[in-house]
Formats: structure tokens, C-alpha cells, sequence
């Protein structure tokens, strides 16, 4: 028996997420007494098996069939099935990430298993009793779990990855999951690189925008300092709303989810559905001229002051 964690990747190159559920999936195998194994899906993921070493599994399964050379959410989940059927595993896990909880949905749903998403912290003391965030992370939910295999994902940052340990080896096994015609119905057929280089999700440092920056030419300072701290510049959604910034730039429930070693809140309130996609950030530091400002109140650091003058100061510094 064994905790079976599902590998997200594209195209060779491993979701940074994938090692948070290593760590999750470690943890609740050291709770059962069982070993953590990896399960890796399509032709291009073969390099990454060392990598799952390395990060905890003893044994990696590779479904390589030809048709999956690509992405696509049907043939994935159905790969995930067959392998629960083959292996049996204690539990299957994955990264809370829009593919990962795809997948296992699609999963859970021909294995007729109930399936957790985005999990915060599981116990398997007597009953499987799981901790999860509900409603965009605005309050989290406590649930007992029935089934005989529970299939989780944990929800992105709840859980910091494990240092890999140099030297570790796993075993390969060519894992034969036919698929249906039914599964090849969604598939990834061509992309467009929309950009490149560090993105929102992933940059170390992130200085954002509220409605206190006031217009877009006012971001121009958040640039400057962006560009001087190597980070991006991210923004509220009142500032989508006003159309200064594209929603790809948006930080919350409803944009994208940050987990800077930094983040600077410039002019933000501070409202739930912002605070939701930035509290994982390491630091934060706000910047706003009302000292009773949610995010002032909750921020590791604050300035109270103009941020047209404050960001200047530390640019030029």
C-alpha cells in the first residue's frame, strides 16, 4: 500500500505545486506507515523521475501511451483510474491546482469515489477527517471522510515542499492504461505563448495596486519599483473593474493566487477577496494613507503614507 501522487506537468517541465503535494502526500503516508509512489502520465515525463525520487517516491508509474502526448483532462483523469485499479493505492493526491483538482474529479467520478479539494491539513488517526478551504479561502470547512480510497488535493501553499534529498532513487514501471475514444474527446491541439519569463503566480516579489494608485499612468511607480526589485506588478480587482489593468494582473479570489517571498500592497484596502490571494505571501508590506485599511491592519509591515511618495523613496534609494 501506498499514497499515489499524481505528477503535474507540462511538457516535461514540473509544476512547482507538484512538490507541495509530495510534502502532503509524505505526510499522510507517514500517518498510515505506508511509502509515497508517483504517478507520471504522458510521453514527455520521463525526465522527471528522479525528480519524484528525490521528493519522497520509491516507485514511479509511467502511462505513456502515444495519444498522450499532450494535455487533455479526460485522458488524464481516465489514466488516474486505472491506475487506483491496478495499484490500490491508501489514498491518490494531488496539487490543488485548476488541472490537478480537474483530473482527479474526472477520476473520482469513474471510480464512483468521493473526491476533497484544495485540503489544508488531513488526519487518518481513526477516520479520515480533512481540513479544507471553502468558499474562494474565505473561512475553511472540517469534514470526516468515508471511502475506501480517498482521493485529495491540497490547496496551493497550504503546505511548504520538502528539500529534495540528493542521491535518491526510484523504480520505473510502464503503467498500461488503455484509453476510451470518449477520453481523446478534450485535448490540447495547438498553444499561443501569451508571455514569458517570471508571471504573477511565481515571481518573488509582487508590488501591487488598489484604487488608491488612482488611474493606470499612476502604476508607472509601481513598474519602477518592480523593475528595481525584479518582481511584477499585480493589482485589485477595483482596478480591473476601472480598467487601468488587464484581469490577468489581478490578485484574489477571483484573479491569480500569490506566493511571494514579498508582497507590497500600494493604495489596496484590503477587502476578503484580495486578502484571500495574497495572504500566502511570506511578508507583507502596506502602503496606504488610512491606518484602519484591512490590509494595513493585517500586513507583517505598514507605512502610512502617500504611495506616490513612499515608492519614489525606495526606487531612488
Amino acid at each position: 500500500m501506498s499514497v499515489l501522487v499524481v505528477v503535474e506537468h507540462d511538457r516535461g517541465q514540473m509544476a512547482d505545486a507538484t512538490l507541495e503535494a509530495f510534502a502532503f502526500g509524505a505526510d499522510i503516508a507517514a500517518q498510515l506507515g505506508v511509502g509515497v509512489e508517483a504517478l507520471l502520465i504522458g510521453t514527455d515525463a520521463a525526465g522527471l523521475a528522479d525528480t519524484c525520487a528525490a521528493h519522497g517516491a520509491s516507485v514511479v508509474h509511467h502511462a505513456s501511451d502515444a495519444s498522450l502526448a499532450d494535455y487533455g483532462p479526460d485522458a488524464y483523469g481516465e489514466v488516474v483510474a486505472a491506475a487506483a485499479s491496478a495499484l490500490s493505492p491508501s489514498a491518490i493526491v494531488a496539487c490543488g491546482s485548476d488541472r490537478g483538482n480537474e483530473v482527479l474529479a474526472y477520476a473520482a467520478a469513474t471510480l464512483d469515489l468521493p473526491f476533497v479539494a484544495n485540503c489544508l491539513t488531513v488526519k487518518t488517526a481513526d477516520e479520515w477527517e480533512a481540513t479544507r478551504v471553502q468558499w474562494g479561502g474565505s473561512l475553511n470547512e472540517d469534514a470526516r471522510l468515508a471511502s475506501s480510497m480517498p482521493i485529495l488535493s491540497v490547496a496551493p501553499h497550504a503546505v511548504d515542499a520538502a528539500d529534495p534529498v540528493s542521491g535518491a532513487a526510484a523504480t520505473v514501471h510502464a503503467l498500461d492504461a488503455p484509453l476510451s475514444d470518449a477520453a481523446m474527446a478534450t485535448m490540447i491541439q495547438d498553444r499561443i505563448v501569451l508571455s514569458e519569463g517570471v508571471t504573477l503566480a511565481t515571481a518573488p516579489v509582487v508590488i501591487g495596486g488598489g484604487r488608491g494608485v488612482g488611474s493606470a499612468k499612476g502604476f508607472d511607480v509601481l513598474e519602477a519599483l518592480a523593475a528595481r526589485l525584479g518582481g511584477v506588478v499585480g493589482c485589485s480587482r477595483a482596478v480591473t473593474n476601472n480598467g487601468w489593468r488587464p484581469h490577468s494582473d489581478q490578485v484574489g479570489q477571483t484573479g491569480t493566487r500569490i506566493a511571494p517571498q514579498l508582497y507590497i500592497a500600494c493604495g489596496i484596502s484590503g477587502a476578503i477577496q484580495h486578502w484571500v490571494g495574497a495572504k500566502a505571501a511570506k511578508k507583507i508590506l502596506a502602503i496606504n494613507t488610512d491606518p484602519a485599511a484591512n490590509m494595513i491592519v493585517k500586513a507583517d509591515y505598514a507605512v502610512i503614507g502617500d504611495l506616490f511618495e513612499v515608492l519614489p523613496a525606495i526606487t531612488d534609494g
